[in-house]
């Protein structure tokens, strides 16, 4: 696992953060700013916002018109398969599940297209434990 978050968290420049909130105080919002800060571009995605952190939000990962490295979801474990199906659609390089995000339908989805994953784990603590 340790040398796919290496390779996702190298290799990655643009994040669909899916979930994103647009309430400073949520993980979600926290996250997103904390990669944009470090040089990611943020592509939010929520039907249920219009702007957040000065990015254009997107209803869903099919309404995103340019390239997706990686697909960063905070929602509930059980509405992962659906969006892990859309990243594969849209070509999405890498796809991570944040913490206490756990779905093995989606990983098997991802597995069967060839999409690195990561599970239970926070990209914003990952990469400071990187010194990113």
């Amino acid at each position: 696992m340790e040398d796919r978050i290496e390779r996702i968290l190298g290799e990655a420049k643009t994040v669909a953060v899916v979930g994103i909130s647009d309430k400073p105080d949520r993980p979600s919002h926290v996250v997103a700013k904390y990669l944009k800060e470090r040089g990611y571009r943020i592509i939010p995605v929520n039907p249920m916002i219009r702007e957040v952190l000065g990015e254009r939000a997107h209803g869903s990962l099919s309404d995103v018109r340019s390239g997706v490295d990686v697909v960063d979801v905070f929602r509930r474990s059980e509405d992962v398969p659906p969006v892990a199906e859309e990243a594969v659609r849209i070509g999405a390089r890498f796809f991570w599940m944040q913490e206490g995000v756990v779905s093995d339908r989606a990983c098997e989805i991802l597995d069967a297209a060839g999409i690195p994953w990561v599970m239970d784990r926070c990209m914003k603590k990952e990469l400071a434990k990187r010194g990113k």
